[in-house]
């Protein structure tokens, strides 16, 4: 299969005007990924679908991402004279992070053999702007994905046949897997009692008999 440059390469060639970044990943698997903008984004999945020497006919796995607003630190080397002296300091530059959230694809070709080939989309922040497209006219695959991805991280996918919850019921308020939610503290039963549920339970009751 392709390297990813010369898929970022031949996207941008088919596609003028899209935006592709590829991402690192210093993780032992290494697996790098092709960020692409939500403007071009349905384009090209059906680009890598039909394209003839990739044929990423199959998206195995969809999933989600929350990235909250944060302060990101990197650390950078720097050459200094120091009394005359050159020497090498090292200094850790801070820049904010706007927050966002991500889809993140896995395809393969059953017809070629090959994969996975790891796309990712994001939306411009986490409340107003949270508007992706849907990549299921693409692949069947992800609508049952996409609804868990829209229940749980509350990511709108634009095009999407049935866009519905599929977890939590209709009428939930907000989304469990944002690294924000607040869980309630009123159980009325869990089947398996953790120790924190208890306690949460315990401090609601409570606060009930004293009101």
């Amino acid at each position: 299969m392709e390297t990813l440059e010369q898929i970022k390469s031949r996207i941008t060639h088919a596609l003028p005007g899209a935006r592709i970044e590829i991402i690192p990943n210093d993780s032992p698997a290494g697996q790098r990924s092709l960020l692409v903008d939500a403007d071009h984004g349905a384009a090209i999945a059906q680009f890598l679908r039909d394209d003839p020497e990739l044929r990423l006919d199959y998206c195995s796995n969809a999933t989600g991402v929350d990235w909250p607003e944060a302060v990101v630190k990197t650390k950078i080397k720097k050459q200094v004279i120091v009394e005359g002296v050159e020497k090498e300091i090292e200094e850790t530059l801070e820049t904010l992070r706007s927050g966002c959230l991500e889809t993140v694809y896995h395809l393969y070709s059953m017809a070629k053999k090959h994969g996975p080939v790891i796309l990712r989309l994001r939306t411009e922040n986490r409340s107003d702007k949270n508007h992706l497209p849907s990549l299921t006219p693409v692949w069947r695959s992800c609508e049952f994905q996409e609804r868990e991805i829209f229940d749980l991280y509350g990511i709108v996918f634009d095009g999407h046949p049935d866009l519905r919850r599929i977890l939590m019921w209709e009428g939930f308020v907000d989304h469990p897997m944002r690294k924000d939610y607040v869980g309630p503290d009123d159980y009325d039963y869990e089947p398996t009692p953790h120790d924190d549920v208890l306690e949460k339970t315990k401090q609601h009751q409570a606060a009930e008999v004293k009101a």
